[in-house]
């Protein structure tokens, strides 16, 4: 059985069919925090929680990873920061080791295919790229015993949504770390970028703006709100901040359809696909819908519709899925 692996910056996520066709997934939050070695005795007493242990520290792994550095007044620590491997984390590689393998498991088979994400190159910072974030998850997935084979994140989208279009869209995945755009056209990749902001510069900004901490601006936000009504001073510069997102990224969309416009010649309608996490507040498909259609002109084709992805938090690794197991099938 094939497996698709979502690797994003807050959320690492895996998806597979089992063998009644029922696809399963699991997930794991892409954080940990570093705890004294003394507190494994009592952690022996939670087996929900998962740790591991390096010489005289204990590295606690996902969702309680922030709940232990809240108690102990700790900051979690991210493996990936702005969509890619964080530079300045360097002993993480071993941590999300640990966390593939939680989220992979054993491979079923000998090279089991292995369909994992990456983002695109961000058209706002040409100095970034993935080359060194690609190679650092082909030789760890590879090492767990998986064939890796790497995918756009937001061209995944598309074979998770659209088959009812012959896998014929554009995409848009918001992430914590970025926002990615793909153009799919008859399951071709034709067009992929990515702008360096999503969930996690909406937190930091709210943050700065409202003396908050940055973990309770994450907390409260995922907690739902709705965009266009606001209940306080902080959902209100959340909801700015979310807006100021949706017009930055479209004003790239329409930058690079403009410089592109003469590769484009179709003939009939396609679909416009809004996923990720940072997409899930009440209101955010409507606000990014009145925005998109201000400029429609401007793209080089007809929208026939614009809509939320049916599973935002998993329609990357179901589209992964997808790619995975049409690999396995022609091998």
């Amino acid at each position: 059985m094939p497996v698709g692996l979502d690797i994003g910056t807050m959320n690492i996520v895996s998806a597979r069919t089992d063998k009644n066709g029922k696809t399963n997934t699991k997930r794991i939050r892409n954080a940990f925090v570093e705890l004294p070695i003394s507190a494994k005795k009592m952690l022996k007493l939670n087996k929900k929680v998962s740790y591991v242990e390096e010489e005289d520290r204990l590295l606690i792994l996902g969702d309680e990873a922030l709940e232990f550095a809240s108690v102990f007044g700790k900051t979690a620590r991210r493996p990936l920061k702005d969509g890619l491997i964080n530079p300045s984390e360097q002993g993480s590689l071993d941590v999300l080791m640990f966390m593939l393998e939680n989220v992979l498991g054993e491979p079923q088979s000998e090279n089991e295919v292995c369909y994992f994400s990456i983002p695109a190159d961000p058209i706002d910072n040409l100095d970034r790229n993935t080359v060194y974030h690609k190679g650092i998850f082909e030789r760890i997935i590879q090492e767990l015993g998986y064939e890796p084979i790497a995918s756009n994140e937001a061209e995944a989208i598309v074979f998770s949504e659209c088959s009812d279009t012959d896998f014929n869209a554009l995409a848009f995945s918001f992430g914590s770390g970025m926002t990615n755009v793909c153009m799919v056209l008859n399951t071709f990749n034709c067009l992929e970028f990515s702008v360096g902001r999503g969930g996690d510069w909406i937190d930091k900004g709210v943050a700065t703006s409202t003396g908050k901490t940055q973990g309770l601006v994450t907390s409260i936000k995922e907690k739902g709100f709705d965009l266009n009504n606001p209940q306080d001073r902080l959902q209100e510069a959340l909801s700015f901040y979310y807006k100021e997102l949706i017009l930055y990224g479209l004003k790239f969309v329409s930058q690079k359809f403009i410089q592109s416009a003469n590769q484009f010649g179709l003939q009939k309608e396609i679909p416009v696909i809004v996923s990720g996490g940072t997409s899930r507040p009440k209101g955010f498909v409507e606000f990014f819908k009145k925005t998109f259609n201000k400029n429609k002109k401007r793209y080089p084709f007809q929208i026939s519709e614009i809509r939320q992805a049916k599973d935002p938090l998993n329609s990357v690794a179901y589209g992964l899925l997808v790619q995975a197991t049409q690999e396995e099938q022609e091998e």
